[in-house]
């Protein structure tokens, strides 16, 4: 028994809205990235700095990066179609993953071109004043992008956004430690400037793979942490009608959280009333818990989860088609108005409805009962037999 949903493709209209407000912060994020990029190129080769060139050639990684956000942003928020019955938030999570890999390929660089000039003194740079000035700039500039971008990625939940706003972040630190290299190198010591070059190499590097192995964790479905699979637990268990749950399995795709559950409930509920606490179940789930976008949950009236001891049962037709052939003769069985079975433990309980007019008191129930399970012994795997009148 399934209650399933597709709500985690949101209206046409929320859809273009988040991505008008992911391409805006991330076009004003690109602007300052290109005016800080070309400004310490250029200055860094007027004023002999290397770090600075290699914190411009950072800033300019940060437009690329810019420009794949937006790219992703956009067809991320497709709806779902035929093809991609899930959405495609993914293409966040791959972008994710190519913007990390674009860093480290960059910090690479940066790393070796540094270490190229401290092995060849002849090389070193001797940095300015101007360099120390774009470098202030720099980190001002790209610390309030940080903070314009990441408030929006928490209102909205984005994880690329998130990840954009730590590359404008990690900008404005690379940029600190420049300047500690362009202060050391003018205080006369010409090796720190290239030892900074490093420094911001090897932390675009870790930024780079911090991204990279985040999405990769969630392109091969790893659960969401600990704390957020204990709400959601938590939020099952208080909905009324549900006894148990197992088989809770939770993923990500994009900034959406899919959710499948089995939950338990009394087995002898009828299949509405289980089928309208596990809606019950998906709806208190898609509203409570703010990374649920899609709930799959099945209704069991037993833990199936180590083993399904129905599973080698007969099914209704074939049940049947045994008993009315154990029970012909008894004139009762012809009256028959109802018969529900019930597949629990590895048996088949039996309740066989009979009109109100047939009811000759509790003893005669309970006689004509005993007789039809009697009659239906030879029929394997038959568990309790009830008469009811009605």
């Amino acid at each position: 028994m399934h209650a399933h949903s597709h709500s985690h493709v949101p209206a046409t209209a929320g859809n273009t809205e988040r991505y008008r407000e992911i391409r805006k912060v991330t076009l004003i994020g690109s602007v300052v990235d290109l005016a800080l990029g070309v400004a310490k190129i250029v200055v860094g080769l007027i004023a002999h700095s290397q770090a600075l060139i290699a914190d411009g050639i950072h800033s300019l990684s940060d437009l690329l990066t810019d420009f794949l956000v937006i790219f992703a942003a956009k067809h991320a928020h497709r709806e779902a179609d035929a093809s991609h019955p899930y959405g495609h938030g993914r293409i966040e999570t791959l972008m994710t993953v190519a913007l990390g890999v674009t860093l480290i390929l960059v910090a690479g660089g940066i790393v070796w071109d540094a270490g190229r000039r401290l092995f060849h003194p002849d090389l070193l740079l001797q940095p300015g004043m101007g360099a120390m000035i774009v470098a202030l700039l720099s980190v001002l500039s790209k610390e309030a992008i940080y903070h314009y971008t990441m408030r929006l990625a928490r209102r909205i939940k984005s994880n690329m956004l998130r990840a954009n706003a730590w590359h404008s972040r990690s900008d404005a630190i690379s940029s600190i430690v420049v300047m500690v290299g362009i202060g050391g190198t003018m205080a006369g010591l010409p090796y720190l400037d290239a030892i900074a070059a490093v420094l911001v190499g090897l932390m675009v590097a870790k930024i780079g793979w911090d991204l990279s192995w985040s999405s990769m964790r969630e392109l091969i479905d790893t659960a969401l942490e600990e704390d957020e699979v204990q709400q959601i637990r938590d939020t099952i268990r208080d909905v009324g009608g549900v006894r148990e749950l197992h088989m809770l399995r939770t993923r990500r795709s994009g900034s959406d959280a899919l959710v499948d559950v089995h939950v338990q409930v009394d087995p002898r509920l009828s299949v509405s009333e289980g089928h309208q606490i596990g809606e019950r179940v998906r709806q208190t789930l898609l509203r409570d818990v703010d990374v649920v976008a899609d709930v799959t949950v099945h209704v069991d009236p037993e833990d199936d989860s180590r083993a399904s001891p129905c599973n080698h049962l007969p099914l209704r037709s074939e049940l049947l088609g045994q008993l009315h052939r154990n029970w012909a003769g008894l004139p009762e069985m012809e009256q028959v108005q109802e018969i529900n079975l019930h597949y629990l433990n590895g048996e088949v309980h039996i309740d066989v409805v009979l009109p109100l007019e047939l009811d000759q008191g509790r003893d005669a129930a309970r006689a004509l009962a005993e007789q039809l399970k009697q009659r239906a012994t030879t029929v394997t795997d038959i568990g309790r037999v009830r008469v009811l009148f009605a």
